[in-house]
């Protein structure tokens, strides 16, 4: 969270329709945030999508998409929604139609657990970059904490709410761990804290 995902995919689609090039755009209905149809990022960038829910089949959604008009790349938002089914689905885009697909989602969830989608683009991914942020004290953020109307942690609960900043925090491991969503006092990071 909060690394950009969304404005860099964005980014890259604007790059390929700059160029003339057609690109398909798809967005999980579950994230109905923006609205269904949409990607948007934080920063107000936004672009129409193609919702797709678990039960979709993203090959041939390409594929007729492909068939009437050429699909240069293919872009998923929020990919950690993504079923094992649909993983091997853009794997089949990417092998079979030779279209680029790149995907952009969350490692883990509030409880440090692999989402399904992230866990077999991990395994089956021809290539992975990580998108960083830093955490309340300057380290890297890899961990996402949940937060309750209070801003307390939530550790327990269903492994799929959709919420951004209100709902959630990205923190380093150490910070994941200890349940602490903000800086506590004005020590710099990295301080020697007795490790």
């Amino acid at each position: 969270m909060n690394a950009g995902k969304s404005t860099i995919l964005l980014q890259s689609s604007y790059n390929y329709r700059e160029r003339g090039m057609r690109t398909l755009v798809f967005g999980p209905e579950i994230d109905d945030r923006f609205g269904k149809g949409k990607v948007s990022s934080r920063i107000g960038l936004s672009s129409d999508a193609i919702s797709f829910q678990p039960a979709d089949n993203l090959f041939r959604i390409t594929q007729r998409e492909h068939t009437s008009s050429t699909i240069h790349c293919v872009l998923v938002d929020e990919a950690q929604f993504l079923t094992k089914a649909q993983v091997r689905q853009l794997g089949d885009i990417a092998d079979r139609l030779s279209i680029p697909v790149l995907t952009y989602g969350l490692r883990t969830d509030f409880q440090g657990n692999l989402f399904e989608g992230s866990q077999y683009l991990l395994a089956w991914a021809d290539s992975l970059h990580e998108i960083k942020t830093i955490c309340h004290c300057g380290r890297k953020a890899t961990m996402v904490l949940r937060i309750d109307s209070q801003g307390r942690p939530v550790r327990d609960g269903e492994q799929i709410q959709i919420g951004g900043n209100d709902r959630y925090v990205t923190v380093c491991r150490r910070h994941f761990y200890e349940g602490l969503i903000e800086r506590s006092s004005d020590q710099l990071p990295f301080e020697d804290l007795g490790n």
